[in-house]
């Protein structure tokens, strides 16, 4: 196919011999016997071009283009008219119009026309798609920070699950931020402009659990005074977000696995079936596969929520990123208490990169805390020597450069001559170190900027 395109006359006539033209030349094509019927057909996102007539009936092609300029001022509109004269022409072109054509016109005239207006919007939507991934890497980047390949890849596949609306397992080790991570699969989706709902399943009280989830009605059972809306239900149109869903009871699994299925709820004491409309992203430390073995978790279920799958990787496992996480979240702490962060040094470094993170991102931000407060003492040089005998040379290194290329492409804004001036590296060692690591210039550019 060639495109696509609208075309809209209040003659049938007309319309199945120009749908006939077009299509023989490979567009897709739909016609419209009114304007009001084709701006039901079209966003600021369609793809294609529309030609109308400019003598219509209620709304006429001239009220018709105001609209679609207004709605997106780069969508190509071609105005066709019998009753055309040179000062409707320069009205129309003024208004907006990509091209004005007099009937009786030949197929060729109109073909060319549509031709050359679908080559600038194949031009424009590849444009605004791609600022629009350039913005949503930026952003993603500020809320899963790291250089490292684990989560340059986590950041590649949260993009890619979040625009579709498939429910997710997160996997992860306690504190690795599996919370934020379901947030950004929650903000890059189309259902970011609705609720997203957290709920930690094991801190919920079984005697309340269903109330918490389904919701009740006014004395549903001793206590009840109103009617509650539930999470599921507050979800609907967005997200929930149910972490350690392991903790769930196996009575309310089968509950919400009919939710699931029938996408339709019952508040407690109530027999009114409300149909819902939510993704729902779960996260588990433990291997669910293993508590449906030890009949802790029902097997249907499982295959309900792990639709695709995420794997947080541990802090030790990816301990090029702890310097700059270290810096980051300081900073955070340095300005929420009004003073300069410090910054740390090679004893400290190096103790963070040996330590094996149990508590993984979130230990690490209150050791962060810690340290913008002054409470952290320098580590003597005894001290330092242990904790470099829990990390091998070559672990050290690579974090090293690896924040150290950071620091200096963030510095200099991607600038790669000021860069190795800076390092003292020829560019093709600067090129080497920078693909090991993962990093990119492009991610450094300014707004706006391209790499050139």
């Amino acid at each position: 196919m060639s495109g696509q395109v609208i075309f809209i006359d209040d003659e049938a006539a007309i319309r199945q011999a120009v749908q006939q033209w077009l299509e023989l030349s490979g567009f897709a094509v739909r016609t419209c016997a009114s304007a009001h019927e084709a701006l039901r057909l079209v966003d600021r996102d369609f793809p294609g071009v529309l030609i109308s007539d400019v003598r219509m009936p209620d709304l006429d092609g001239l009220g018709l283009l105001e609209r679609l300029v207004a709605l997106d001022p780069e969508l190509p509109v071609i105005m066709v008219t019998g009753h055309g004269d040179v000062p409707m022409a320069v009205q129309a072109l003024r208004q907006g119009a990509y091209d004005f054509i007099e009937k009786p016109f030949t197929p060729e005239r109109l073909l060319d026309s549509v031709r050359r207006a679908q080559d600038k919007r194949r031009l424009v939507c590849e444009n605004r798609q791609l600022r629009e991934q350039f913005t949503r890497k930026g952003r993603i980047e500020s809320m899963l920070l790291g250089v490292s390949r684990v989560m340059e890849n986590l950041r590649r596949q949260v993009l890619e699950l979040a625009g579709t609306d498939v429910n997710v397992l997160i996997r992860g080790d306690t504190g690795s931020g599996k919370e934020q991570v379901a947030r950004c699969l929650h903000d890059f989706s189309p259902r970011a402009s609705h609720s997203f709902v957290a709920l930690n399943c094991a801190a919920i009280p079984e005697t309340i659990f269903e109330s918490e989830l389904f919701g009740h009605e006014s004395g549903a059972f001793t206590g009840a005074q109103g009617k509650r809306i539930g999470r599921i239900e507050h979800a609907a149109g967005g997200t929930l977000f149910l972490d350690e869903i392991e903790s769930m009871p196996l009575a309310q699994q089968v509950k919400l696995l009919r939710v699931l299925q029938e996408k339709s709820l019952e508040r407690l004491g109530s027999n009114r079936s409300i149909e819902v409309d939510l993704r729902v992203i779960s996260a588990a430390k433990p291997d669910l596969l293993e508590e449906v073995r030890g009949g802790r978790f029902r097997e249907d279920l499982l295959y309900r929520l792990n639709v695709a799958e995420l794997r947080i990787p541990p802090l030790r496992e990816r301990r090029e990123d702890i310097p700059l996480l270290f810096e980051h979240f300081s900073t955070q702490a340095a300005q929420r208490h009004g003073r300069e962060a410090p910054p740390a040094s090679p004893g400290e470094l190096a103790q963070l990169l040996s330590h094996d993170w149990p508590g993984n991102v979130r230990e690490l931000i209150n050791a962060a805390e810690r340290h913008a407060l002054g409470l952290t003492p320098p580590p003597s040089k005894s001290t330092a020597a242990t904790a470099v005998s829990g990390t091998s040379l070559a672990e050290q290194m690579e974090a090293f450069e690896a924040q150290c290329l950071h620091n200096a492409l963030q510095q200099h804004k991607g600038n790669i001559a000021e860069v190795m001036n800076q390092l003292q590296l020829p560019r093709r060692t600067l090129n080497e170190k920078m693909q090991r690591h993962g990093l990119s210039r492009n991610d450094y550019l300014p707004a706006g900027s391209s790499d050139s």
